[in-house]
């Protein structure tokens, strides 16, 4: 269960997230489980995988809004890196950045269990 202990122990900015959320714990842990599922839908990696650059920006931009306004920074940061390099929607090296992404992923999702 995602508390907000373990996200602080996770290294998110728990004191930012939740001043973005008027300091509502039950708001801001509802809005963390939902960036959460979205992470793990997967759709960035699924446009990645197809070269479908349009939609990997528009996935990666999505939530890069959604994990840095809850304070999510160490998810936050790569999906923020690689928003960027997608931003002029050509190819790019993304495998590293990706992985750094699923990694911390990995991390935040064991919260939730």
């Amino acid at each position: 269960m995602i508390t907000i202990e373990s996200l602080k122990e996770y290294g998110a900015d728990v004191k930012g997230g939740l001043s973005r959320c008027a300091n509502n714990e039950a708001l801001y842990l509802r809005l963390v489980k939902t960036v959460i599922d979205e992470l793990a839908s997967d759709i960035l990696g699924d446009a990645l995988r197809a070269d479908d650059y349009d939609k990997a920006f528009e996935a990666a931009h999505k939530l890069k809004g959604g994990l840095s306004n809850l304070g999510l920074t160490p998810v936050a940061e790569p999906v923020s890196a690689l928003t960027e390099q997608l931003r002029n929607r050509t190819p790019v090296d993304w495998q590293a950045l990706y992985g750094d992404i699923v990694n911390e992923t990995k991390k935040l999702s064991a919260l939730a269990e």
